[in-house]
């Protein structure tokens, strides 16, 4: 485990732009893992830079999504194929046909979950994947009991994760109950894996992630079992370890 501390929430989004840059540079037909939410916005701002000041291309990059709303088609302002598109894939020269994000409303769900894990294996599995960290430590949509050996399924979302997402919808019973997400065991095939926090909310998930202890109460935990994982966050969220230091 690599841990990087920076000062705040925009040289987080640097250093994370940076180690995805230097990714692409090594290989040109990396496949990267991507994450929705606040956390990754400034990172997706930076790498869009990259494109138009730093001479980036993602001409043959493909780029798996870790999940989508269930109940949500692709056109929905609230799904995360619409905030990919609109924060970071309009806005970069990638092939729209090389970016994946599960297909909330595919029926059956268990026939799109298998889908997209076999996607994940054929294309990828991710070079360097993008993850935030919940409050409960979920990652992906992975919430607190979900076992290692998941894989991409169905998940039902806590309160805690709807509270945290109402802010994105005009009213909290808008928000859907359940989601499509990559599982641990997906995750945990990538290359490399850059996790994001940021922030003082998020300083408990980064004090306990520290600690080392893996337990599935916190999915965040089984990351230790990756070889080539870094951490970076802000001063706020690193705030409980360093009171801790102290």
């Amino acid at each position: 485990m690599k841990l990087i501390c920076v000062e705040n929430y925009e040289e987080m989004s640097s250093k994370a732009a940076q180690l995805v840059e230097q990714q692409i540079q090594r290989d040109d037909h990396s496949v990267l893992g991507l994450a929705t939410g606040s956390t990754p916005l400034g990172l997706y701002e930076k790498l869009i830079q990259g494109v138009k000041e730093r001479n980036i291309s993602y001409k043959h990059i493909r780029t798996v999504n870790l999940d989508e709303y269930r109940g949500l088609s692709g056109d929905h302002p609230n799904s995360y194929r619409y905030f990919m598109n609109e924060k970071l894939f309009q806005n970069i020269d990638i092939m729209f046909e090389n970016t994946y994000v599960p297909n909330g409303k595919a029926v059956p769900v268990e026939a799109e979950c298998q889908r997209y894990e076999e996607l994940i294996d054929k294309i990828g599995p991710p070079d360097l994947q993008i993850l935030g960290m919940g409050m409960n430590g979920h990652i992906g949509f992975n919430e607190p009991g979900t076992p290692e050996t998941s894989v991409t399924h169905c998940v039902q979302l806590e309160a805690s994760t709807r509270n945290s997402n109402a802010r994105f919808f005009s009213d909290r019973d808008e928000v859907p109950t359940h989601a499509i997400t990559m599982g641990i065991q997906s995750i945990l095939k990538s290359e490399q894996i850059v996790v994001l926090a940021s922030g003082k909310n998020k300083a408990q998930a980064v004090k306990r992630f520290l600690e080392g202890r893996i337990s599935t109460d916190f999915p965040a935990s089984f990351l230790w079992e990756h070889n080539h994982v870094t951490l970076i966050v802000d001063k706020d969220a690193y705030s409980l370890v360093t009171a801790k230091e102290e």
